[in-house]
């Protein structure tokens, strides 16, 4: 049978098809790809099945665990176009002749290949698996063999990641602390006041000369090459200030994970909790262990789940805390909801030098989450002038935002406003 001649709009549309088929076995397709490989597609015989393979495979497949996943999605298309009479039958590029067993996504209105014409038995029910059967030189379909394909989807994952943290069971609240150990904390970097040797960056902070001279030597003494004194970049301090008060209850034993997360292997990142008193859990959470470190957190906290003095909190913070580690341009980030049984008037002066004395102060609100939460209490409205950064804290998609921030912050303050 000769392979009759595709016309570019049936080809584009067959290759959107592919990429379906792709992002149902688990491989994440961008259209950017697909655009990389009908431009291939220029270059060789589609109706090749070897060529198509290859040069399919050298887009769209980025990791060597999506080779297996990748080659069931191609013999699964590659079937179905020959079972269409688009194209001859070729066998699976490895040689082999199996049953691909893979959900292919629903096509309601259309067959499931753009451009071709159903079979008599009708359309496969919405989220069906399609079995394909391939021949082994003889007429008769063999029984059909299933394959179980793992399937990487937007599934339990990514609802895990959007899912209220106060909303979680306690099997969500388990593989959420694992996904909340694997992010990575790197706070943007300042310059210090020493310098190290850099070639071809232009006038730094004058000539490094030792590091001239010793170039000039592999010339024979000859100036090729100039080395400027330029300032060394080093990791900015991170401050957690969090709130462990009873409003905040539901919220805590998570957003305790999240600091000791975040402190694990820094030196640089200090953690104080509060509700009526001022406490710092740094050395409880050096443990390696996150649950021994846990318990120590909790033996070391004496006012856990009661009232809320964020006005007092931050006093004793600024007084004996401040000069110590807010030096260097450290970042702040207080986790609270806001709710406040102490002074506003106190709350607005510690708040306002907390301000004064960080590089950034950003505020963390796990009721911002919700689309309807309105900042009416008294100690949020207090507070909120003087924070630079007013974010959610109620998922682990946001707390993956607010690690993609912090590794992103810029080398000057932010604006801020004067108050009175």
């Amino acid at each position: 049978m000769t392979a009759p001649l595709l016309s570019p709009a049936l080809l584009t549309r067959n290759l959107v098809v592919f990429g379906r088929v792709l992002r149902a076995s688990g491989i994440a397709v961008d259209p950017g790809q697909l655009v990389d490989v009908q431009r291939a597609l220029a270059l060789i015989t589609p109706t090749d099945a070897p060529q198509f393979y290859y040069a399919a495979r050298a887009v769209f497949v980025r990791r060597l665990e999506e080779l297996p996943l990748f080659d069931r999605a191609f013999a699964l298309f590659w079937s179905e176009l020959a079972r269409r009479d688009l194209l001859p039958d070729f066998p699976s590029p490895d040689g082999r002749r199996e049953d691909v067993v893979i959900p292919l996504p629903p096509e309601p209105e259309e067959p499931v290949l753009a451009g071709m014409t159903e079979e008599p038995s009708g359309k496969r029910p919405a989220g069906a698996a399609a079995t394909v059967q391939e021949h082994a030189g003889t007429d008769e379909l063999a029984p059909p063999r299933e394959q179980v394909v793992p399937i990487r989807t937007y599934s339990a994952a990514e609802r895990l990641r959007q899912k209220d943290f106060g909303h979680l069971t306690p099997a969500e609240l388990e593989e959420a602390r694992t996904l909340l150990q694997q992010l990575r904390w790197q706070v943007g970097r300042r310059r210090a006041r020493r310098t190290h040797p850099a070639f071809g960056v232009g006038p730094g902070r004058g000539l490094h000369w030792r590091a001239t001279v010793r170039t000039s030597l592999r010339a024979a003494g000859e100036l090729t090459r100039l080395a400027w004194r330029v300032p060394k970049t080093k990791p900015r301090p991170l401050v957690i200030l969090g709130d462990i008060s009873g409003s905040m209850d539901r919220y805590t034993r998570l957003l305790l994970q999240f600091f000791y997360a975040v402190r694990r292997g820094r030196s640089e990142v200090e953690v104080f909790v509060f509700g009526t008193r001022l406490t710092r859990i740094t050395r409880d959470l050096e443990h390696r262990n996150v649950e021994e470190a846990m318990r120590r957190v909790a033996a070391h906290i004496l006012d856990w789940s009661g009232g809320t003095r964020i006005g007092a909190a931050l006093r004793t913070f600024n007084r004996q805390w401040a000069r110590r580690v807010l030096s260097r341009g450290a970042v702040t980030i207080v986790v609270s909801d806001g709710w406040d049984r102490g002074e506003a008037e106190l709350l607005r002066t510690e708040i306002a030098r907390l301000q004064r004395t960080s590089f950034r102060l950003i505020w963390l609100n796990p009721l911002l989450g919700d689309a309807q939460y309105q900042p009416l209490t008294v100690g949020m409205q207090t507070a909120l002038p003087y924070v630079d950064d007013f974010l959610p804290a109620h998922n682990l998609a946001s707390l993956t935002d607010l690690a993609r921030r912090l590794s992103d912050l810029e080398q000057r303050r932010p604006l801020r406003r004067m108050h009175r």
